[in-house]
């Protein structure tokens, strides 16, 4: 019988193909991003996972799982932060937001002023929650702890 840790770790590995959200489970705006992609991602491209879960624990680096100021996207292995992470997550669902990938000829930096003024002001702007999202039972197959 295989242990709990030998488990994790299979898991893991699995993860590491995938296409992974990570958001602030807290933060009422990343939630409601990540409501609109899920209702958006008919083809079941994407999971997602809070920034302060056990999936982030197993597949960040600390440095990405202590600024809650970010979504993190990980696609295969490589990791995309703000901006950058938003234009990739919408161009995974295929169709019209592919054309979200033509705003990555903006130099990041400037792409993120304003993503960095959102993120600073979105727990006074749109609310925080006192716990991790639930999902509903339609989410679960998107939802990782």
């Amino acid at each position: 019988m295989e242990n709990m840790e030998t488990t994790n770790l299979k898991n893991q590995d699995s993860l590491k193909a995938k296409n992974l959200v990570f958001f602030d489970g807290v933060c009422h705006l990343c939630n409601g991003f990540v409501d609109a992609v899920i209702s958006r991602d008919k083809n079941h491209k994407l999971l997602f996972a809070p920034l302060q879960g056990d999936t982030a624990i197993g597949l960040l680096a600390p440095h990405d799982r202590e600024s809650l100021e970010t979504v993190v996207f990980y696609e295969k292995g490589k990791t995309y932060h703000r901006s950058s992470a938003v234009i990739r997550i919408l161009a995974t669902l295929g169709g019209i937001f592919k054309l979200f990938l033509l705003a990555l000829i903006i130099p990041g930096p400037i792409r993120d002023v304003l993503y960095k003024l959102v993120a600073r002001n979105r727990y006074s702007w749109f609310g925080k929650r006192e716990f991790c999202r639930l999902p509903t039972p339609q989410e679960r197959s998107y939802l990782l702890p």
